[in-house]
């Protein structure tokens, strides 16, 4: 069953909406620069929104200290971020952002995969099919 009437949904799908403005903005930001320059400033403004939104839902400074695993993993989490942007720029410099997006979009098989063996997460058989759907799905838009 769906999950429409769960918050997290919402939030998600607020994000895959941003995400396809962000490829459709980044394509034509990336005209006439190098790619990684512009990851630089995309990063920038990236950095200054999500302090800026801490600040104001007072987040910001934490209320207790944070721990030296999370501190990690966020640290991980972050390299991986500006690895895949770096990547992701210069893929759209390079390709047409209908196909550059959806190959991008592979990330949802891998956190699939990665779930399962790191996280110790299930998905079902349909869960599984909706996996393989969405590559045979990469593989038609990135055809021609």
């Amino acid at each position: 069953m769906p999950a429409f009437g769960e918050p997290w949904f919402w939030w998600a799908l607020a994000s895959a909406g941003f995400a396809a403005l962000t490829a459709v903005f980044a394509k034509i930001g990336v005209a006439g620069i190098a790619s990684d320059l512009a990851t630089a400033i995309r990063t920038m403004v990236v950095v200054a929104m999500a302090f800026l939104v801490a600040w104001l839902s007072g987040a910001f400074p934490p209320k207790a200290p944070i721990n030296a695993r999370t501190w990690a993993f966020l640290i991980l989490s972050g390299l991986g971020t500006g690895a895949s942007w770096l990547c992701y720029f210069r893929a759209l410099q390079l390709g047409q952002a209908s196909k550059v997006a959806p190959v991008d979009k592979l990330s949802l098989v891998l956190v699939a995969l990665f779930s399962t063996l790191f996280l110790g997460e299930s998905l079902t058989l349909a869960n599984w099919a909706g996996v393989g759907l969405i590559v045979a799905g990469v593989l038609l838009l990135t055809m021609g």
